[in-house]
């Protein structure tokens, strides 16, 4: 099945070739170039183009390994000052070298499979799940990235969790930090399952703690993690803080271009509705303000009524709703408990964290993908997840000849995600009603419905009904991200207090092969 999956998911990818592509394309091309024609320790000060070399550095080798392939395609497209070069060996190259590049992305999903009990589930619909994933189409294959390279690491270090090879998993990991640092958000999960289950073997007794096997093993972890990083950054050691100061650029805003669907979005809106009515009823109030917040670029701006929101205070608020969860983890034992707590930790992050891309909620989708098949609750919360995350990704892909594609690619994932969920969890279908869908209660089901409002507010009422276009081009990307954000926060209090309710024993499918 993933063989046959993986096969037919690459055609459809070859079919997307010719497709729009996004300002990426040519963030890639440069740093194909940069890496292609200039020495280690000048990578991370080119800036003959706007879209400087930002990835940690193991990303950036693997952007010199490809560009030695693509000198035989078009040597070109290899030129630092060709900056927007995309001929069409170019842009062949660079699509196919994502969809060879998702052959990692499909041996992470051979081992997650592997590595769980033996069920229809796993054999047939999570394959299905994770392969034919529809934002990893939309945002690789269309908006061009290379997600899938990574994400197909990180399932790979999940499936070593899921076998108690503890080590193998921290290494993929830590190789996954190096490639792009925003994984970080994985780590609470990762530290603490390894610190209780590798390191503090057994019942956890003070006297135990200091054991020289206890010792030996942190040591052992410790000198794992840091190794790779030391090899990874030993060539940029005399210019690190420049390195930092690519990989962490504080000063792009609190929101990205276009809002994720998180906290920030509603807070935004919150302003921006306040700013609005201040300014009508007591316009001395605001007459020194400017409402900035929907201009759709990247930059530092400042709310219009309510307080400034700076890193510390989104680091803080992060580290805060992240602790209860890590928490809970230290004081239970299965590997589903740790995919649970990584799914907090991703969309924790992604709710409360600075300058988060839209692109990240498929940092909480993938994970969850495994756990749906185990549980009816997980598979719950994936439905609602996925649905509304996928869709808030629908805006990146804003050209009309697009449309169809995006509504096409979203609505057979969907349908067919909740027709083999509800296939596989059956017996917790809930009673047929005029308003819920399977597994869904009636609100939630009323909610999912409310997208295809939104949809029909953003292609049709906005413009052509309203005529707001030229008024308020902003407005529709502010529904969106709002609308998918009260459903996303809504399944992270939910699927939050489920956690911190699990106990140490939980039946479920995550489970070591064989046992």
């Amino acid at each position: 099945m993933i063989f046959t999956t993986t096969l037919l998911t690459s055609l459809l990818k070859l079919l997307l070739i010719p497709a729009y592509r996004s300002t990426d394309f040519e963030v890639h091309r440069n740093w194909l170039a940069i890496t292609h024609n200039l020495p280690p320790r000048k990578w991370y000060f080119e800036a003959t183009s706007q879209w400087t070399l930002d990835y940690p550095p193991l990303f950036a080798w693997f952007e010199y390994a490809l560009s030695l392939v693509a000198y035989f395609f078009d040597p070109n497209m290899l030129s630092i000052d060709r900056l927007n070069y995309s001929s069409e060996r170019t842009v062949l190259f660079q699509r196919l070298s994502v969809i060879v590049t998702d052959l990692v992305y499909a041996l992470g999903v051979l081992m997650c499979c592997s590595s769980l009990k033996k069920s229809w589930g796993k054999e047939v619909v999570l394959p299905i799940l994770l392969i034919t994933n529809c934002g990893l189409l939309m945002v690789d294959h269309i908006h061009f990235q290379y997600n899938g390279f990574m994400y197909g690491i990180l399932l790979i270090s999940i499936a070593y969790m899921l076998q108690e090879k503890y080590l193998q998993s921290a290494f993929w990991f830590t190789i996954l930090l190096n490639l792009k640092h925003i994984y970080v958000y994985l780590a609470p999960a990762y530290f603490i399952y390894l610190l209780r289950q590798y390191c503090l073997r057994g019942p956890l007794k003070f006297n135990a703690i200091f054991t020289c096997d206890t010792v030996r093993r942190f040591a052992t972890l410790g000198m794992l993690v840091l190794s790779i990083f030391f090899v990874t950054f030993l060539p940029f050691y005399d210019h690190l803080p420049q390195v930092l100061s690519r990989l962490f650029p504080f000063k792009r805003g609190l929101c990205h271009a276009y809002w994720a669907p998180n906290v920030w979005a509603i807070y935004n809106t919150i302003d921006k509705i306040g700013y609005t009515l201040a300014s009508k009823f007591n316009p001395e109030l605001v007459s020194n303000r400017t409402a900035s917040m929907t201009g759709g670029l990247v930059q530092e701006y400042s709310h219009s009524l309510l307080p400034n929101v700076t890193p510390f205070v989104t680091l803080l608020l992060t580290a805060l709703f992240m602790l209860p969860a890590a928490v809970k983890l230290f004081s239970l034992h299965k590997p589903v408990h740790f995919l649970r707590c990584m799914v907090l930790c991703a969309l924790t992050s992604f709710l409360f964290g600075w300058h988060v891309h839209e692109k990240a909620i498929l940092m909480v989708i993938i994970p969850l993908s495994i756990l749906s098949i185990g549980d009816v609750e997980d598979a719950r919360m994936f439905l609602l997840l996925s649905t509304a995350g996928h869709y808030s990704l629908f805006p990146l892909l804003y050209v009309p000849s697009l449309l169809l594609v995006k509504v096409l690619l979203l609505a057979l994932y969907t349908l067919y995600s909740f027709h083999s969920l509800c296939t596989l969890h059956a017996h917790h279908v809930r009673p047929k009603s005029r308003f819920n869908l399977p597994l869904l209660a009636t609100s939630e089901s009323l909610y999912l419905a409310g997208l295809l409002g939104v949809f029909a507010y953003e292609n049709v009422i906005h413009g052509l009904v309203l005529g707001l276009n030229d008024k308020l081009p902003f407005l529709p990307l502010m529904v969106t991200s709002v609308y998918c954000a009260v459903g996303i926060v809504y399944c992270w209090a939910r699927y939050y207090f489920s956690f911190l309710r699990s106990g140490s024993e939980h039946k479920s499918m995550m489970a070591k092969k064989g046992e």
